[in-house]
Protein backbone atom coordinates (compact mmCIF):
# COMPACT_ATOMS: atom_id res chain seq x y z
CA UNK A 1 0.00 0.00 0.00
CA UNK A 2 1.53 2.99 -1.11
CA UNK A 3 1.96 5.56 1.88
CA UNK A 4 4.02 8.47 3.19
CA UNK A 5 6.05 6.45 6.08
CA UNK A 6 5.55 8.78 9.07
CA UNK A 7 7.06 7.02 11.90
CA UNK A 8 7.02 8.97 15.04
CA UNK A 9 4.80 11.46 14.11
CA UNK A 10 2.10 13.31 15.93
CA UNK A 11 0.29 15.15 12.63
CA UNK A 12 -1.03 12.73 10.49
CA UNK A 13 1.23 10.01 11.41
CA UNK A 14 1.51 6.48 10.04
CA UNK A 15 -0.01 3.68 12.53
CA UNK A 16 -0.07 0.08 11.70
CA UNK A 17 -2.14 -1.85 14.17
CA UNK A 18 -5.18 -1.83 12.26
CA UNK A 19 -3.42 -2.89 9.70
CA UNK A 20 -2.14 -5.90 11.07
CA UNK A 21 -5.14 -6.81 12.43
CA UNK A 22 -6.57 -6.75 8.78
CA UNK A 23 -3.95 -9.78 7.84
CA UNK A 24 -4.22 -11.75 11.10
CA UNK A 25 -6.22 -15.31 9.97
CA UNK A 26 -8.77 -14.17 12.92
CA UNK A 27 -9.88 -10.83 11.62
CA UNK A 28 -13.56 -9.46 13.28
CA UNK A 29 -14.63 -6.58 11.45
CA UNK A 30 -15.13 -3.53 13.67
CA UNK A 31 -15.66 -0.81 11.28
CA UNK A 32 -18.91 0.11 11.99
CA UNK A 33 -17.38 2.05 14.77
CA UNK A 34 -16.37 4.56 12.03
CA UNK A 35 -19.83 5.54 11.39
CA UNK A 36 -20.91 6.02 14.98
CA UNK A 37 -17.55 8.60 14.75
CA UNK A 38 -19.00 10.17 11.72
CA UNK A 39 -22.39 11.20 12.73
CA UNK A 40 -20.67 12.41 16.10
CA UNK A 41 -18.19 15.13 14.18
CA UNK A 42 -18.81 18.53 14.55
CA UNK A 43 -21.55 18.25 16.32
CA UNK A 44 -22.80 18.15 20.55
CA UNK A 45 -21.22 14.33 20.65
CA UNK A 46 -18.00 15.34 19.15
CA UNK A 47 -16.08 14.38 22.68
CA UNK A 48 -16.01 10.79 22.72
CA UNK A 49 -14.17 8.52 25.56
CA UNK A 50 -14.03 5.21 25.30
CA UNK A 51 -12.69 2.72 28.88
CA UNK A 52 -12.08 -0.55 28.26
CA UNK A 53 -9.99 -3.07 29.66
CA UNK A 54 -6.58 -3.78 28.67
CA UNK A 55 -6.62 -6.72 25.54
CA UNK A 56 -10.14 -5.48 24.61
CA UNK A 57 -8.83 -3.88 21.39
CA UNK A 58 -8.79 -0.43 22.16
CA UNK A 59 -5.27 0.92 20.26
CA UNK A 60 -6.84 -1.19 16.93
CA UNK A 61 -9.65 0.84 17.37
CA UNK A 62 -7.63 4.43 17.33
CA UNK A 63 -5.52 3.20 14.74
CA UNK A 64 -8.55 2.28 12.70
CA UNK A 65 -9.81 5.79 13.12
CA UNK A 66 -6.01 7.05 12.14
CA UNK A 67 -6.19 5.54 9.10
CA UNK A 68 -9.48 6.82 8.38
CA UNK A 69 -9.52 10.45 8.86
CA UNK A 70 -5.68 11.04 8.26
CA UNK A 71 -5.95 13.47 4.97
CA UNK A 72 -2.07 12.36 4.09
CA UNK A 73 -3.14 9.33 3.25
CA UNK A 74 -4.91 7.24 0.43
CA UNK A 75 -6.36 4.49 2.74
CA UNK A 76 -9.12 3.06 0.43
CA UNK A 77 -8.01 0.27 -0.49
CA UNK A 78 -7.04 -0.53 3.31
CA UNK A 79 -11.37 -0.25 4.03
CA UNK A 80 -12.66 -1.96 0.65
CA UNK A 81 -14.95 -4.69 0.91
CA UNK A 82 -15.36 -3.88 4.90
CA UNK A 83 -18.75 -2.68 6.66
CA UNK A 84 -18.07 0.72 6.75
CA UNK A 85 -17.52 0.66 2.58
CA UNK A 86 -21.24 0.09 2.60
CA UNK A 87 -21.91 3.30 4.69
CA UNK A 88 -23.44 6.51 3.02
CA UNK A 89 -20.72 8.95 5.19
CA UNK A 90 -17.85 6.65 3.96
CA UNK A 91 -16.68 8.66 1.07
CA UNK A 92 -17.32 11.95 2.92
CA UNK A 93 -14.36 11.51 5.64
CA UNK A 94 -12.55 9.55 4.21
CA UNK A 95 -8.86 10.85 4.24
CA UNK A 96 -10.00 13.96 4.64
CA UNK A 97 -8.92 15.47 7.95
CA UNK A 98 -5.69 16.79 9.78
CA UNK A 99 -5.31 13.75 13.00
CA UNK A 100 -3.17 14.60 15.80
CA UNK A 101 -2.99 11.16 17.21
CA UNK A 102 -0.63 10.23 20.44
CA UNK A 103 -0.12 7.93 22.31
CA UNK A 104 0.20 8.67 25.86
CA UNK A 105 1.76 5.24 27.38
CA UNK A 106 3.96 5.30 24.23
CA UNK A 107 5.51 8.73 25.08
CA UNK A 108 5.30 8.38 28.58
CA UNK A 109 7.73 5.73 28.52
CA UNK A 110 10.23 8.13 27.45
CA UNK A 111 9.82 11.09 30.06
CA UNK A 112 9.99 11.13 33.72
CA UNK A 113 7.28 13.24 34.64
CA UNK A 114 3.92 15.39 33.91
CA UNK A 115 5.33 18.51 33.05
CA UNK A 116 7.89 16.74 30.59
CA UNK A 117 4.79 14.73 28.65
CA UNK A 118 3.04 17.95 28.63
CA UNK A 119 5.89 19.77 27.08
CA UNK A 120 6.74 16.94 24.68
CA UNK A 121 3.01 17.26 23.13
CA UNK A 122 3.07 20.78 22.77
CA UNK A 123 6.46 21.03 21.24
CA UNK A 124 5.78 17.90 19.00
CA UNK A 125 2.64 19.52 18.08
CA UNK A 126 3.57 22.81 17.28
CA UNK A 127 6.82 22.21 15.01
CA UNK A 128 5.09 19.12 12.95
CA UNK A 129 1.98 21.52 12.40
CA UNK A 130 4.53 24.59 11.57
CA UNK A 131 6.28 22.32 9.02
CA UNK A 132 3.16 20.87 6.80
CA UNK A 133 1.82 23.76 6.53
CA UNK A 134 4.53 26.74 5.09
CA UNK A 135 1.80 28.38 3.10
CA UNK A 136 -0.23 29.58 6.61
CA UNK A 137 1.27 32.83 8.13
CA UNK A 138 1.15 32.32 12.06
CA UNK A 139 -0.19 34.80 14.14
CA UNK A 140 1.77 33.48 16.86
CA UNK A 141 3.58 30.37 16.91
CA UNK A 142 4.75 29.84 20.65
CA UNK A 143 0.76 29.57 21.09
CA UNK A 144 -0.12 25.88 20.15
CA UNK A 145 -4.33 26.97 20.47
CA UNK A 146 -2.72 30.27 18.09
CA UNK A 147 -1.69 27.93 15.79
CA UNK A 148 -3.98 25.49 15.16
CA UNK A 149 -6.47 28.14 15.16
CA UNK A 150 -4.56 30.04 12.07
CA UNK A 151 -4.43 26.68 9.99
CA UNK A 152 -8.37 25.92 10.11
CA UNK A 153 -8.64 29.47 9.68
CA UNK A 154 -6.53 29.54 6.51
CA UNK A 155 -7.22 25.67 4.96
CA UNK A 156 -10.89 24.88 6.22
CA UNK A 157 -9.37 21.90 7.35
CA UNK A 158 -10.11 20.70 10.90
CA UNK A 159 -8.37 18.71 12.97
CA UNK A 160 -9.54 15.35 14.47
CA UNK A 161 -7.33 14.32 17.72
CA UNK A 162 -7.15 10.57 18.57
CA UNK A 163 -5.83 10.10 22.36
CA UNK A 164 -4.63 6.11 23.12
CA UNK A 165 -4.16 5.16 26.53
CA UNK A 166 -4.81 9.05 27.88
CA UNK A 167 -5.30 7.45 31.26
CA UNK A 168 -2.25 5.57 31.85
CA UNK A 169 -0.67 8.74 33.43
CA UNK A 170 -3.29 8.23 36.43
CA UNK A 171 -1.74 5.00 37.09
CA UNK A 172 2.29 5.11 36.40
CA UNK A 173 1.95 8.14 38.81
CA UNK A 174 -0.95 7.33 41.03
CA UNK A 175 0.29 9.99 44.06
CA UNK A 176 0.77 13.16 41.81
CA UNK A 177 -2.14 14.84 42.12
CA UNK A 178 -1.15 17.92 41.02
CA UNK A 179 0.53 16.58 37.68
CA UNK A 180 -2.86 14.98 37.53
CA UNK A 181 -4.58 18.07 37.71
CA UNK A 182 -2.18 19.77 35.08
CA UNK A 183 -2.33 17.60 32.74
CA UNK A 184 -6.15 17.17 32.54
CA UNK A 185 -6.11 20.93 32.90
CA UNK A 186 -3.47 21.03 29.66
CA UNK A 187 -6.49 18.39 28.00
CA UNK A 188 -9.52 20.84 28.86
CA UNK A 189 -7.30 23.48 27.00
CA UNK A 190 -6.79 22.23 24.37
CA UNK A 191 -10.14 20.26 23.67
CA UNK A 192 -13.12 22.40 25.07
CA UNK A 193 -15.25 24.54 22.98
CA UNK A 194 -11.93 24.87 20.45
CA UNK A 195 -13.06 25.38 16.81
CA UNK A 196 -11.04 24.02 15.33
CA UNK A 197 -12.08 20.08 16.94
CA UNK A 198 -13.95 18.51 14.66
CA UNK A 199 -13.75 15.30 16.79
CA UNK A 200 -12.12 14.61 19.50
CA UNK A 201 -11.91 10.28 20.78
CA UNK A 202 -9.91 9.21 23.46
CA UNK A 203 -9.35 5.43 24.99
CA UNK A 204 -8.32 4.63 28.37
CA UNK A 205 -8.86 1.99 31.12
CA UNK A 206 -10.56 4.29 33.48
CA UNK A 207 -13.52 6.96 32.94
CA UNK A 208 -11.70 10.46 33.17
CA UNK A 209 -10.83 11.66 36.64
CA UNK A 210 -12.99 13.72 39.13
CA UNK A 211 -12.22 16.32 41.35
CA UNK A 212 -15.02 16.11 44.03
CA UNK A 213 -18.27 15.76 42.11
CA UNK A 214 -16.98 17.44 38.86
CA UNK A 215 -14.86 16.31 36.29
CA UNK A 216 -12.10 18.33 34.47
CA UNK A 217 -13.51 17.42 31.14
CA UNK A 218 -16.87 16.99 31.86
CA UNK A 219 -17.31 17.82 27.76
CA UNK A 220 -16.75 14.32 27.02
CA UNK A 221 -19.69 11.24 26.69
CA UNK A 222 -18.15 8.77 28.38
CA UNK A 223 -18.52 4.96 27.17
CA UNK A 224 -17.23 2.74 29.71
CA UNK A 225 -17.61 -0.68 30.86
CA UNK A 226 -19.97 0.05 33.42
CA UNK A 227 -22.70 1.71 30.73
CA UNK A 228 -21.17 1.35 26.91
CA UNK A 229 -24.18 2.29 25.82
CA UNK A 230 -24.60 3.10 21.55
CA UNK A 231 -20.69 1.51 21.63
CA UNK A 232 -21.96 -2.13 23.27
CA UNK A 233 -21.61 -3.99 20.25
CA UNK A 234 -17.70 -2.74 19.77
CA UNK A 235 -16.66 -3.36 23.62
CA UNK A 236 -15.31 -6.82 22.71
CA UNK A 237 -16.59 -9.68 19.70
CA UNK A 238 -20.48 -9.65 19.92
CA UNK A 239 -22.07 -13.56 20.77
CA UNK A 240 -22.89 -13.42 16.62
CA UNK A 241 -19.05 -12.84 16.03
CA UNK A 242 -17.56 -15.12 18.12
CA UNK A 243 -20.41 -17.97 16.51
CA UNK A 244 -18.62 -17.02 13.74
CA UNK A 245 -15.52 -17.56 14.43
CA UNK A 246 -16.04 -20.73 15.86
CA UNK A 247 -17.68 -22.24 12.92
CA UNK A 248 -15.02 -21.15 10.99
CA UNK A 249 -12.40 -22.50 13.28
CA UNK A 250 -13.62 -25.38 14.29
CA UNK A 251 -14.68 -24.80 17.85
CA UNK A 252 -17.30 -25.49 20.12
CA UNK A 253 -19.41 -22.87 20.15
CA UNK A 254 -21.17 -23.50 23.67
CA UNK A 255 -17.18 -24.08 25.39
CA UNK A 256 -16.18 -20.73 24.25
CA UNK A 257 -19.10 -19.47 25.26
CA UNK A 258 -18.14 -20.75 28.90
CA UNK A 259 -15.12 -19.50 28.46
CA UNK A 260 -15.64 -15.83 27.28
CA UNK A 261 -18.85 -14.70 27.83
CA UNK A 262 -20.14 -12.68 30.32
CA UNK A 263 -19.95 -8.86 29.61
CA UNK A 264 -23.64 -8.39 29.26
CA UNK A 265 -25.06 -4.65 27.74
CA UNK A 266 -28.81 -5.01 27.44
CA UNK A 267 -29.22 -7.50 24.68
CA UNK A 268 -25.82 -7.55 23.78
CA UNK A 269 -23.40 -10.60 25.03
CA UNK A 270 -19.78 -9.60 24.98
CA UNK A 271 -16.59 -11.60 24.45
CA UNK A 272 -12.66 -11.23 25.74
CA UNK A 273 -11.76 -10.13 22.03
CA UNK A 274 -8.06 -11.39 22.73
CA UNK A 275 -9.08 -14.36 24.48
CA UNK A 276 -11.31 -15.72 21.80
CA UNK A 277 -8.73 -14.83 19.18
CA UNK A 278 -6.32 -16.92 21.29
CA UNK A 279 -8.21 -19.90 21.20
CA UNK A 280 -8.73 -19.71 17.58
CA UNK A 281 -5.29 -19.96 17.18
CA UNK A 282 -4.34 -22.53 19.09
CA UNK A 283 -7.43 -24.41 18.70
CA UNK A 284 -8.22 -24.66 22.30
CA UNK A 285 -10.18 -22.78 25.60
CA UNK A 286 -7.83 -21.85 28.18
CA UNK A 287 -6.81 -18.96 30.52
CA UNK A 288 -5.42 -16.21 27.72
CA UNK A 289 -5.68 -13.23 30.43
CA UNK A 290 -2.44 -14.07 32.22
CA UNK A 291 -0.74 -13.73 29.09
CA UNK A 292 -1.25 -9.79 29.35
CA UNK A 293 -1.75 -9.49 33.06
CA UNK A 294 -0.59 -11.39 36.35
CA UNK A 295 -2.96 -12.02 38.80
CA UNK A 296 -1.30 -9.39 40.70
CA UNK A 297 -3.40 -6.60 39.19
CA UNK A 298 -6.53 -8.77 41.06
CA UNK A 299 -4.66 -9.71 44.08
CA UNK A 300 -4.14 -5.84 45.48
CA UNK A 301 -7.94 -4.78 45.48
CA UNK A 302 -9.73 -7.66 46.63
CA UNK A 303 -7.10 -7.38 49.44
CA UNK A 304 -7.55 -3.86 50.72
CA UNK A 305 -9.20 -3.72 54.24
CA UNK A 306 -12.47 -2.40 53.30
CA UNK A 307 -15.62 -3.66 55.35
CA UNK A 308 -17.97 -6.35 53.47
CA UNK A 309 -15.40 -6.79 50.50
CA UNK A 310 -14.18 -10.26 51.34
CA UNK A 311 -17.72 -11.51 52.08
CA UNK A 312 -19.20 -9.93 48.78
CA UNK A 313 -15.62 -11.60 46.85
CA UNK A 314 -16.99 -15.33 48.46
CA UNK A 315 -20.57 -14.57 47.57
CA UNK A 316 -19.10 -13.33 43.60
CA UNK A 317 -16.37 -16.92 43.60
CA UNK A 318 -19.99 -19.09 42.92
CA UNK A 319 -21.69 -18.02 40.25
CA UNK A 320 -22.92 -15.28 42.62
CA UNK A 321 -24.45 -11.71 41.87
CA UNK A 322 -24.03 -8.81 44.53
CA UNK A 323 -25.18 -5.45 44.55
CA UNK A 324 -22.81 -2.49 44.51
CA UNK A 325 -23.30 1.82 43.99
CA UNK A 326 -20.43 2.60 41.25
CA UNK A 327 -21.54 6.44 41.98
CA UNK A 328 -18.75 7.71 44.65
CA UNK A 329 -15.96 6.16 42.44
CA UNK A 330 -13.48 8.34 42.01
CA UNK A 331 -12.10 6.98 38.53
CA UNK A 332 -8.26 6.59 39.83
CA UNK A 333 -6.30 3.82 41.13
CA UNK A 334 -5.86 5.51 45.00
CA UNK A 335 -9.04 7.06 46.43
CA UNK A 336 -10.83 4.07 47.79
CA UNK A 337 -13.24 4.66 50.44
CA UNK A 338 -15.54 1.45 50.52
CA UNK A 339 -16.09 -1.90 48.95
CA UNK A 340 -18.45 -0.44 46.56
CA UNK A 341 -15.24 1.53 45.06
CA UNK A 342 -12.64 -1.44 44.95
CA UNK A 343 -15.85 -3.64 42.96
CA UNK A 344 -15.62 -0.67 40.46
CA UNK A 345 -12.25 -0.27 39.55
CA UNK A 346 -12.58 -4.13 39.18
CA UNK A 347 -15.67 -3.42 36.51
CA UNK A 348 -13.78 -1.48 34.52
CA UNK A 349 -10.59 -3.26 35.11
CA UNK A 350 -12.72 -6.10 33.37
CA UNK A 351 -12.68 -8.34 36.26
CA UNK A 352 -16.57 -7.99 37.08
CA UNK A 353 -19.48 -7.46 34.62
CA UNK A 354 -22.06 -5.35 35.60
CA UNK A 355 -25.61 -4.91 34.76
CA UNK A 356 -26.46 -1.16 35.20
CA UNK A 357 -30.60 -1.83 35.57
CA UNK A 358 -30.19 -3.53 38.56
CA UNK A 359 -26.30 -2.42 40.07
CA UNK A 360 -25.30 -5.89 40.40
CA UNK A 361 -21.57 -7.55 39.53
CA UNK A 362 -20.35 -11.08 39.16
CA UNK A 363 -17.72 -12.69 37.51
CA UNK A 364 -18.31 -13.01 33.82
CA UNK A 365 -16.52 -16.30 32.77
CA UNK A 366 -14.34 -19.36 33.53
CA UNK A 367 -11.76 -17.24 32.56
CA UNK A 368 -11.90 -14.67 34.51
CA UNK A 369 -12.87 -17.39 37.83
CA UNK A 370 -9.87 -18.71 37.31
CA UNK A 371 -8.24 -15.36 37.96
CA UNK A 372 -10.31 -14.88 41.03
CA UNK A 373 -9.29 -18.12 42.17
CA UNK A 374 -5.80 -17.52 41.48
CA UNK A 375 -5.92 -14.24 43.54
CA UNK A 376 -7.49 -15.83 46.54
CA UNK A 377 -5.03 -18.60 47.26
CA UNK A 378 -2.17 -16.25 46.70
CA UNK A 379 -3.73 -13.85 49.54
CA UNK A 380 -3.65 -17.13 51.71
CA UNK A 381 -7.41 -15.88 52.86
CA UNK A 382 -8.27 -17.78 55.97
CA UNK A 383 -7.97 -21.29 54.75
CA UNK A 384 -9.64 -20.40 51.38
CA UNK A 385 -7.66 -21.58 49.02
CA UNK A 386 -7.94 -25.11 51.13
CA UNK A 387 -11.74 -25.27 50.83
CA UNK A 388 -11.34 -24.05 46.71
CA UNK A 389 -8.95 -26.90 46.38
CA UNK A 390 -11.41 -29.54 48.28
CA UNK A 391 -14.11 -28.59 45.98
CA UNK A 392 -13.58 -31.09 43.13
CA UNK A 393 -13.35 -34.09 45.88
CA UNK A 394 -16.80 -32.55 47.34
CA UNK A 395 -18.16 -32.64 43.55
CA UNK A 396 -17.33 -36.23 43.50
CA UNK A 397 -18.65 -37.50 46.71
CA UNK A 398 -21.32 -36.10 45.62
CA UNK A 399 -22.21 -37.63 42.57
CA UNK A 400 -20.98 -41.16 44.40
CA UNK A 401 -24.24 -40.34 46.49
CA UNK A 402 -21.85 -39.74 49.77
CA UNK A 403 -23.98 -38.05 52.46
CA UNK A 404 -21.72 -38.29 55.39
CA UNK A 405 -18.95 -37.53 53.37
CA UNK A 406 -20.88 -34.55 51.62
CA UNK A 407 -21.51 -33.48 55.27
CA UNK A 408 -18.01 -33.51 56.49
CA UNK A 409 -16.48 -31.43 53.49
CA UNK A 410 -19.57 -28.89 54.30
CA UNK A 411 -18.24 -28.72 57.94
CA UNK A 412 -15.03 -28.14 56.88
CA UNK A 413 -16.11 -25.17 54.61
CA UNK A 414 -18.02 -23.87 57.40
CA UNK A 415 -14.84 -24.00 59.76
CA UNK A 416 -12.92 -22.45 57.37
CA UNK A 417 -15.06 -19.53 56.39
CA UNK A 418 -16.07 -18.87 60.37
CA UNK A 419 -13.64 -15.95 60.40
CA UNK A 420 -15.07 -14.12 57.60
CA UNK A 421 -18.70 -15.02 57.42
CA UNK A 422 -21.67 -14.82 60.23
CA UNK A 423 -23.00 -18.04 60.53
CA UNK A 424 -26.55 -17.44 61.24
CA UNK A 425 -29.09 -18.27 58.84
CA UNK A 426 -30.07 -20.38 56.05
CA UNK A 427 -28.46 -17.65 54.23
CA UNK A 428 -25.12 -18.49 55.55
CA UNK A 429 -25.71 -22.08 55.50
CA UNK A 430 -25.82 -21.08 51.06
CA UNK A 431 -22.79 -19.21 51.18
CA UNK A 432 -20.87 -22.14 53.09
CA UNK A 433 -22.63 -24.66 50.62
CA UNK A 434 -22.07 -22.61 47.46
CA UNK A 435 -18.38 -21.96 48.06
CA UNK A 436 -17.40 -25.69 49.06
CA UNK A 437 -19.15 -26.59 45.58
CA UNK A 438 -17.06 -23.75 44.27
CA UNK A 439 -15.43 -26.15 41.27
CA UNK A 440 -19.06 -26.92 39.81
CA UNK A 441 -18.70 -23.45 37.52
CA UNK A 442 -16.81 -26.08 35.14
CA UNK A 443 -19.51 -28.06 34.34
CA UNK A 444 -22.67 -26.15 35.65
CA UNK A 445 -24.59 -23.20 35.62
CA UNK A 446 -26.00 -22.44 38.99
CA UNK A 447 -29.73 -20.56 39.81
CA UNK A 448 -30.78 -19.69 43.35
CA UNK A 449 -34.28 -19.45 44.44
CA UNK A 450 -35.42 -20.96 41.56
CA UNK A 451 -39.49 -21.51 41.31
CA UNK A 452 -40.48 -25.26 40.43
CA UNK A 453 -43.61 -26.75 41.20
CA UNK A 454 -45.52 -25.63 44.74
CA UNK A 455 -42.09 -23.32 45.85
CA UNK A 456 -38.50 -22.70 45.01
CA UNK A 457 -35.85 -24.96 44.61
CA UNK A 458 -32.63 -22.98 47.10
CA UNK A 459 -29.88 -24.27 44.87
CA UNK A 460 -30.11 -25.65 41.50
CA UNK A 461 -26.67 -26.94 39.57
CA UNK A 462 -27.92 -27.80 35.85
CA UNK A 463 -25.52 -29.18 33.68
CA UNK A 464 -23.84 -27.01 30.87
CA UNK A 465 -24.08 -28.38 27.43
CA UNK A 466 -20.79 -29.29 27.02
CA UNK A 467 -20.86 -31.06 30.38
CA UNK A 468 -24.52 -32.74 29.46
CA UNK A 469 -23.02 -36.16 31.69
CA UNK A 470 -23.01 -34.72 34.51
CA UNK A 471 -26.25 -35.50 36.81
CA UNK A 472 -28.01 -32.07 37.54
CA UNK A 473 -28.36 -31.51 41.46
CA UNK A 474 -30.80 -29.69 43.61
CA UNK A 475 -30.15 -29.02 46.16
CA UNK A 476 -32.75 -28.03 49.62
CA UNK A 477 -30.82 -26.23 52.10
CA UNK A 478 -32.30 -26.58 55.92
CA UNK A 479 -31.57 -24.55 59.47
CA UNK A 480 -32.10 -26.32 62.38
CA UNK A 481 -34.19 -29.10 61.19
CA UNK A 482 -33.58 -32.52 58.95
CA UNK A 483 -31.91 -33.47 56.10
CA UNK A 484 -34.18 -35.93 55.10
CA UNK A 485 -37.14 -33.46 55.57
CA UNK A 486 -34.69 -31.63 52.95
CA UNK A 487 -35.48 -34.64 50.56
CA UNK A 488 -39.02 -34.20 51.34
CA UNK A 489 -39.26 -31.42 50.84
CA UNK A 490 -38.14 -31.75 47.17
CA UNK A 491 -40.40 -34.32 46.41
CA UNK A 492 -43.59 -33.03 48.01
CA UNK A 493 -42.80 -29.79 45.93
CA UNK A 494 -42.18 -31.70 43.01
CA UNK A 495 -39.09 -29.94 42.21
CA UNK A 496 -38.22 -31.87 39.76
CA UNK A 497 -40.31 -31.46 37.44
CA UNK A 498 -38.80 -27.90 36.53
CA UNK A 499 -35.31 -29.89 34.91
CA UNK A 500 -37.43 -32.96 33.50
CA UNK A 501 -37.31 -31.54 30.20
CA UNK A 502 -33.98 -30.78 30.13
CA UNK A 503 -32.61 -33.89 31.76
CA UNK A 504 -33.94 -37.24 33.69
CA UNK A 505 -30.59 -37.42 35.08
CA UNK A 506 -31.24 -35.46 38.66
CA UNK A 507 -29.37 -36.07 42.07
CA UNK A 508 -31.48 -34.75 45.04
CA UNK A 509 -29.47 -33.19 47.76
CA UNK A 510 -30.90 -32.42 51.44
CA UNK A 511 -28.28 -30.56 53.75
CA UNK A 512 -28.95 -29.24 57.47
CA UNK A 513 -27.52 -27.30 60.21
CA UNK A 514 -27.80 -28.15 64.03
CA UNK A 515 -27.38 -25.62 65.96
CA UNK A 516 -27.72 -27.25 69.01
CA UNK A 517 -24.51 -29.46 67.50
CA UNK A 518 -23.55 -27.05 65.17
CA UNK A 519 -23.07 -29.97 62.85
CA UNK A 520 -24.14 -30.73 58.98
CA UNK A 521 -26.03 -33.07 57.75
CA UNK A 522 -26.39 -34.84 53.96
CA UNK A 523 -28.93 -37.13 53.08
CA UNK A 524 -28.77 -37.32 48.69
CA UNK A 525 -30.65 -39.65 46.76
CA UNK A 526 -30.96 -40.64 42.60
CA UNK A 527 -34.08 -39.14 41.40
CA UNK A 528 -36.52 -42.37 40.62
CA UNK A 529 -39.58 -40.70 38.26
Amino acid sequence: MDMPLRLGKILNPTVTDFEKALRSDVFVDKTDLISLTNKAGFTSEQYICISRPRRFGKSVAAHMLVNYYSLLQDNRKLFEGLNISKDPSFETNLNKYNVIFFDVQAILGEKHSVKSLIRHIKSKVRSEVISEHPNVKFSNKGSLIQILSDVVNETRKPFIFIIDEWDCLFREFKNDFAGQKLYLDFLKTLLKGQPYVHLAYMTGILPIKKYGTHSALNMFDEYSMADPAKFSDFTGFTESEAKSLCDRFGLDFELVKEWYDGYVFGESHIYSPLSVKRAMQRKACSNYWNETETFEALKSPINLNFEGLKDRILSLLPQGRVKINTAKFQNDMTSFQSADDVMTLLVHLGYLAYDKDASEVWIPNNEIRQEFRNAVESAKWDGISKLLMASDKLLNETWSLHGDEVAKAIQAAHNELTSILKYNDENSLCCVVTNAYYSSFNYYLLFRELASGKGYIDLLYLPKPSHFDKPCMLIELKWDKSATGAISQIKNKDYPQKVLGYTDNLILVGINYDKKTKEHTCDIEKYQA
